[in-house]
C-alpha cells in the first residue's frame, strides 16, 4: 500500500501541476502518439520524426511518463499508456483538448486568475485585447482547435444525450451553438425520424456541413448561421443549447435563453446539456466541475450554475425547468415554455 503524501509534496504537487500539461502539450502539438501508435519508439527516433532536440525532448516524455501519459521501457524506449493512446488522431481523439486547454489561448489567461479574482472581470480581453469570441474570429488556426476540440467532447456526450433522452415524438431538433454538428450526430443517428439543425456562427458553417455528409445524415440535417443574441430559427420541438449557458454571466444567458422563448412553439422543448455544479464541494472527485467553473470565470465570464440556479435562470427567462436527466458525463436539463406563446 502506497503511503500517504506529506502535506508539504501534495502542496508542491499542486503548485506545479502546469509542469505535467505543457508537457501534454508538447506531445499534442507534436503529434507524439500518432508516431507511438505501431509500439515503442526511442527518444532519438522520435526527435528526428518531430525534428526536434533529442536531450530536451527525452527530459519531456520522461516527465510524461511519469505523469502517467507514457511508458519508459527497460530498453530506454517509450510508449502509450491508455491515457496516452486517447491523444492519437482520429474519432475520438484528445488531441485537440491538450492543444486548448494547456495551449497559447488558455494558459495565459490563467496567469491572470489573480485579477480576475480583485475585479470579477474575465481575463482573456485583459490578455488578448479582445473577447473570447472576437479571439476566435480573429484567430482562424486557433477556431479550429477549439473545433475540434468542443467537438471531440461531444462525440461523447451525444451517444450519452441520445440514450438518456426521449426524442421519439419529436420530429425536428436544433442544436443552438452546436459547431460541427457532433452533438446531431449522435441524437440523428438514434433517432431515425428526426431532423435536426446546427445554429451556430457561419465561420464553422462548411465543417458542419462536413462532418455531417461524413456521418451519413445529410439528408436529415441543416445549418443556420447566425448571432443566438440576436434570434435563433423558430418552430422546433426541442432547443439543444450544449455548454452554451455556462459560458455566459445571468444577464446574457438570459439573453439566450429569451431568443430560445420566442421561437419555441407552447409545447418546444428547452434541453440545455452541461454539467450541475453541486451546492458543496466535498472532495477531490468535484474538482472537474470547479474547475471548469473558475475557467469561466477567467475565460468568458460565465460560470458554472447550481440546480437552484438553473431554477431561478429558466424562471426569468420565460421557462418552467420542468426535470433534470443525469447521465454519465451531463445533465439534460428540460425546460417548457411557461404560460404559451
Amino acid at each position: 500500500m502506497n503511503a500517504p503524501i506529506p502535506p508539504p509534496m501534495a502542496l508542491y504537487q499542486l503548485a506545479t501541476a502546469h509542469y505535467g500539461s505543457q508537457a501534454l502539450y508538447v506531445a499534442a502539438k507534436l503529434g507524439i502518439a500518432d508516431f507511438l501508435a505501431d509500439g515503442p519508439r526511442s527518444a532519438d527516433a522520435l526527435a528526428k520524426d518531430t525534428e526536434t532536440h533529442a536531450p530536451s525532448l527525452r527530459r519531456v516524455l520522461r516527465l510524461l511518463a511519469a505523469s502517467g501519459v507514457l511508458v519508459e521501457e527497460e530498453d530506454g524506449r517509450f510508449s502509450l499508456t491508455p491515457v496516452g493512446a486517447t491523444l492519437k488522431s482520429g474519432p475520438g481523439s484528445t488531441r485537440a483538448v491538450a492543444e486548448l486547454f494547456a495551449g497559447p489561448m488558455v494558459w495565459p489567461i490563467w496567469g491572470d486568475l489573480l485579477n480576475s479574482v480583485r475585479t470579477g472581470a474575465p481575463a482573456f480581453e485583459r490578455v488578448f485585447g479582445v473577447d473570447t469570441f472576437g479571439y476566435l474570429e480573429n484567430h482562424p488556426e486557433e477556431a479550429e482547435v477549439f473545433d475540434q476540440a468542443m467537438a471531440g467532447f461531444t462525440s461523447s456526450i451525444s451517444v450519452a444525450v441520445a440514450a438518456a433522452y426521449d426524442f421519439s415524438a419529436m420530429g425536428s431538433v436544433i442544436d443552438i451553438g452546436g459547431g460541427e454538428g457532433a452533438l446531431l450526430v449522435g441524437i440523428l443517428r438514434a433517432n431515425p425520424q428526426l431532423r435536426g439543425t446546427v445554429f451556430d456562427l457561419p465561420r464553422v458553417g462548411d465543417r458542419a456541413r462536413s462532418k455531417i455528409a461524413e456521418a451519413g445524415l445529410a439528408d436529415r440535417y441543416d445549418f443556420k448561421g447566425g448571432d443566438f443574441f440576436e434570434g435563433v430559427p423558430s418552430g422546433h420541438d426541442a432547443y439543444l443549447l450544449k455548454h452554451v449557458i455556462h459560458d455566459w454571466d445571468d444577464d446574457r444567458a438570459r439573453r439566450i435563453l429569451g431568443a430560445v422563448r420566442r421561437a419555441a412553439p407552447p409545447s418546444g422543448k428547452l434541453l440545455v446539456v452541461e454539467g450541475i455544479y453541486p451546492p458543496r464541494i466535498t472532495g477531490p472527485e468535484l474538482r472537474g466541475p470547479a474547475a471548469n467553473d473558475v475557467n469561466m470565470l477567467v475565460a468568458t465570464g460565465g460560470r458554472q450554475r447550481s440546480e437552484a440556479e438553473f431554477r431561478e435562470l429558466y424562471a426569468t427567462s420565460g421557462f418552467e425547468l420542468t426535470r433534470i436527466v443525469s447521465t454519465p458525463m451531463v445533465s439534460i436539463i428540460e425546460g417548457a415554455p411557461k404560460g404559451g406563446k
